[in-house]
């Protein structure tokens, strides 16, 4: 049996929002298999059905740039390793360049990025551009990620929050584009940075994963309500089921400018579309965090956990 640590217990803590003990008991049950805890706890009703808390240590910027025709457009996360140098104009100056490239590049994949010439100095690849780069710096860097959209009947809209701590890339579908549906646009980018949505609408939802959260929710509905029957069960699931995909999946998420509070994204599309005479879909978004599911350093706070945990 793994031993269960005050670090795994403070991790389990932060994803779930579960009282220590509880925690830890859930991991003891579970063997130390965090996904299984968090298992556990929802089953148990002592966790919500929150995802999991990316440990969020790197520093850096997510960067976006946007073709002048706005049909094409490219986010970028390059990472440091102190908040210092991220905030660096020649750090800042350098993703721009990473940016400039990866939005014209062929390259499917990031290996491929990294092989190609770099288009400021072809005597070298990105990846010894990038060698050079952390030799006048002085500190350790990486090019993450990069991702490309492409829309040819409509546009792409871009969003940096926070100086580059979020980007977002939103591909629209529209037979009009005006300022007020590139508002849309810019409003649809900002939600899905603040809101941190995981699909843009339920299609995009994975059948196994539905499957999986009807077992967690039925056990935790026949938990609470023992005496209750399938269909009041039934009800319960997927009463809560509905309920988590109107938090996970963007168009379904309530649009944080409503003004009534209950207007969800999707609808405010359409309300847009119809002032505006056009047809408007939105197809997908890209949403880049700086460090997202990066491991972090430990900090004291686990050593506080232990002794209130006697461990």
């Amino acid at each position: 049996m793994a031993a269960v640590t005050a670090a795994m217990v403070k991790e389990l803590r932060e994803m779930t929002g579960a009282g220590m003990m509880d925690c830890k008991k859930a991991l003891a049950a579970t063997e130390g298999d965090m996904d299984k805890a968090v298992e556990f706890l929802r089953e148990k009703g002592l966790a919500s059905a929150q995802k999991k808390a990316s440990r969020i240590a790197a520093e850096g910027i997510a960067y976006t740039l946007v073709s002048d025709d706005e049909k094409k457009a490219v986010v970028v996360e390059v990472n440091a390793e102190t908040d210092f140098v991220a905030k660096n104009e020649v750090f800042r100056g350098y993703v721009a360049d990473v940016a400039a490239q990866a939005l014209n590049s062929s390259a499917a994949d990031l290996d491929a990025f990294l092989a190609e010439k770099w288009t400021k100095d072809e005597s070298l690849t990105v990846k010894e551009a990038l060698a050079a780069q952390i030799a006048v710096i002085g500190e350790n860097m990486n090019i993450r990620r990069f991702e490309r959209v492409e829309e040819s009947n409509g546009f792409v809209a871009s969003y940096i929050h926070a100086g580059g701590k979020i980007g977002v890339l939103v591909d629209v579908e529209t037979d009009v584009v005006n300022d007020a549906v590139k508002e849309m646009a810019r409003n649809v980018a900002m939600q899905a940075a603040a809101l941190k949505p995981l699909y843009t609408n339920r299609s995009e939802v994975d059948a196994d994963y539905i499957a999986k959260e009807k077992e967690i929710l039925a056990v935790a509905a026949r938990n609470e309500k023992p005496d209750a029957n399938d269909k009041i069960i039934e009800g319960m699931v997927m009463g809560r089921i509905n309920k988590e995909l109107k938090e996970i999946c963007l168009l379904d998420q309530v649009y944080v400018k409503a003004e009534d509070g209950k207007q969800t994204v999707g609808k405010y599309v359409e309300e847009v579309a119809k002032a505006n005479g056009a047809k408007i879909t939105i197809k997908k978004f890209v949403r880049f965090e700086t460090g997202e599911g990066m491991e972090k350093k430990e900090e004291n706070f686990a050593e506080e956990v232990a002794k209130q945990m006697g461990m």
